[in-house]
């Protein structure tokens, strides 16, 4: 044992297991305190680590229990009032987490700093019986924790690569640091009962990031919030006129916060409908597999082709599908006057150059097309000539439809486009679509009337509308990766679930493409900052029609390969969908009591001991316990204040309670 060792020992092991280690501390440790040769040093701290060598390593055990008892009973519960402290021994139970290197020869002569040591999680040999045990220096403590301020001038330990989040609720005065690759390069779970502080977390550790000195910004960073409670504004950026503190960032760093509202303002939030791919319209008007979907589908293919520029294939196409529903109507039971409604309401939805009410049939008498479908005194003498007309537009074959692209149409177009597919599906023999599909008609009606949709519904559709609209969710200018903006906030805080479950899909799922798309991975890192995340990353499909789980689900397992990552914050874990959780590198959990989240969290984090997964229950607020792949080990923390907080703030009730009679209610019923 080196010299300095033998100062520093504590105890001796007195039994060991694959689970766990026993060290008896020698008599000098009263009150489990040991004067060291650098410090007093208190040796019983649950959480607190003790090295004890093994061959040219120590071995780095964690305290999880400590007890006392008489030598002269046979068991700790006897005699406890009669104990003699003095003469009593004291045990500690540990159990090992890893393993660190000694310092070389030359270092501990010459007193050097431990640079060339290294802490390796998990143990292959264990120590051995009468072993001592010693305390960690608080060199030790620095390359165990690869967190201290001693590390910041160590090599790959920079202000560029280290990121300070809280304070060590065990080790005094230790800032706790992670590793930024590791952590934001890799999905995190925020996890906590509601008020333990989880969204002062995230802007905690935001406002951190960002507060870095000039010469080391953020400028390249893309954090995308989407705020299901308008909470993250106040704490993150400083254009609200409400912050009479706000928070300052550094030149080169903006916030940008959109907002869906429900309006047609100027600045609130849009997604136009023609971004929506075709599985999530399917989901949206919760079409039917065998009836629905295909008339949709079908809807959404004539809606793209009919807004496309002609070509002759093109147009060979359109007056097929005109030609095919007008001698479908004229060849129904409807009677005359309902067939001339029926078609000339089609005409004005859809029509060609070939194909129109104004198109003339018979060019001797200058008879259009609409004279051939008048009414004259309830019947149609020109039946006939209309067949004749059309007819001859119809392929001998049926045709195959071009599948739906997200080109630019407008809503109403599609509504249109519902009744062009019904009446194509009937003239070829499906004379039951219509009552098939009359649920799923309601359902696209309620979307063109709902103020709630508004935001979707496009009325002038236009084909850059793509290209700025990725500027403003990524917070780009008009020049292609040009940051303007490192925090996008999607404050959603006004609209009912099924928009945020839709917003949020829709919205991921074209960033995912967009980033699968480009040449160069890795290259424009997004991260979705996923507030309350069980309302729509639900492990159950929820009641509404999108199921956002479901492009999280695919993110979670593929986005790291294209530099798309989620910060997923959540008070119930065991409602979050299992495949999400299960992908996090990361995980800062707060105060959690509820049993079924306490057993989720156990059966998804399977590496870390139930002793640490104890202390969740009894954590105070501001507290949480960090582990996973930014850091060395599990370490307990208090997360830096952050200023200004986010709009999450507890209720005063005693003080809105009792109060004067005459004061106003602050209360704003306005619409």
């Amino acid at each position: 044992m080196a010299a300095d060792d033998k100062h520093r020992s504590i105890g001796t092991v007195i039994s060991v297991s694959a689970e766990k280690l026993t060290v008896e501390l020698h008599r000098k440790t009263d009150n489990f305190m040991v004067v060291g040769f650098d410090d007093m040093q208190y040796v019983a701290q649950l959480g607190s680590y003790i090295l004890i060598p093994v061959q040219a390593e120590y071995a780095v055990c964690e305290i999880v229990n400590l007890s006392e008892r008489d030598p002269t009973t046979t068991s700790v519960k006897e005699n406890i009032k009669d104990m003699d402290k003095a003469m009593s021994a004291k045990f500690l139970d540990v159990v090992p987490v890893g393993s660190l290197t000694r310092k070389s020869k030359a270092h501990t002569e010459k007193s050097e700093a431990h640079t060339d040591q290294k802490f390796n999680f998990g143990l292959s040999v264990f120590p051995s019986l009468y072993a001592d045990a010693l305390y960690a220096t608080t060199d030790e403590l620095d390359i165990i924790f690869k967190v201290a301020n001693a590390l910041e001038g160590q090599p790959g330990q920079t202000k560029l690569t280290a990121l300070p989040i809280g304070c060590s609720s065990i080790f005094g005065g230790y800032d706790v640091k992670v590793d930024i690759n590791a952590f934001f390069g890799g999905h995190v779970a925020v996890l906590g009962n509601t008020g333990s502080g989880k969204s002062c977390t995230v802007s905690s550790v935001l406002q951190s990031l960002f507060s870095k000195p000039d010469d080391c910004r953020a400028t390249g960073a893309t954090f995308l919030v989407l705020d299901v409670n308008g909470e993250y504004q106040r704490a993150l950026d400083p254009s609200d006129p409400h912050i009479e503190k706000p928070f300052e960032l550094p030149e080169h760093i903006s916030v940008k916060t959109l907002k869906l509202d429900g309006t047609a303002n100027e600045n609130s939030f849009t997604l136009p409908h023609w971004f929506l791919s075709q599985e999530e319209w399917e989901l949206l008007l919760r079409a039917s597999e065998r009836a629905q979907r295909p008339a949709l589908n079908r809807a959404l293919d004539f809606a793209a082709m009919f807004a496309r520029a002609d070509n002759s294939e093109i147009k060979k196409l359109k007056n097929h599908i005109l030609a095919k529903s007008i001698t479908g109507v004229l060849s129904s039971d409807n009677s005359p006057p309902s067939k001339h409604d029926i078609i000339s309401g089609l005409l004005q939805g859809f029509n060609t150059l070939d194909i129109s009410l104004a198109v003339v049939v018979d060019a001797a008498n200058q008879t259009t097309f609409k004279d051939c479908i008048k009414i004259n005194y309830g019947q149609m003498p020109s039946q006939n000539d209309a067949y004749e007309f059309v007819e001859k537009f119809l392929l001998p074959d049926e045709p195959s439809i071009p599948k739906f692209t997200e080109v630019p149409f407008g809503f109403d177009l599609l509504l249109s486009a519902l009744e062009l597919a019904i009446f194509y599906e009937e003239a070829n023999g499906n004379k039951r679509i219509r009552d098939y599909c009359s649920s799923m008609i309601t359902r696209l009606n309620r979307l063109s009337t709902s103020s709630d949709f508004l935001f979707l519904r496009d009325t002038n559709p236009s084909t850059d509308q793509r290209y700025r609209f990725f500027q403003e969710v990524l917070g780009l200018n008009n020049e292609l990766n040009k940051k303007v903006s490192q925090i996008i906030i999607l404050d959603m805080n006004e609209v009912g679930d099924e928009v945020v479950e839709l917003v949020t899909a829709v919205l991921s799922r074209m960033i995912f493409e967009l980033l699968r798309k480009q040449n160069d991975r890795n290259k424009f890192p997004v991260h979705l900052v996923l507030e309350e995340a069980h309302r729509y990353v639900a492990q159950k499909p929820s009641q509404y029609a999108i199921d956002a789980t479901q492009i999280f689900e695919r993110i979670a397992k593929e986005g790291r390969k294209y530099g798309m990552f989620l910060v997923v914050a959540s008070q119930r874990p065991s409602e979050l969908s299992r495949t999400v959780l299960s992908q996090c590198a990361n995980f800062i959990i707060h105060r959690i009591q509820n049993p079924d989240d306490l057993s989720h969290i156990r059966q998804m984090t399977p590496f870390i001991s139930k002793n640490v997964l104890e202390r969740l229950p009894s954590l105070p607020k501001q507290n949480a316990l960090i582990f996973g792949n930014a850091v060395t080990l599990p370490t307990t923390f208090k997360v830096r204040d952050a200023s200004p907080l986010p709009k999450s703030d507890d209720a005063d009730i005693s003080n809105v309670w009792f109060r004067e009679a005459e004061k106003e209610t602050n209360l704003d019923f306005t619409e």
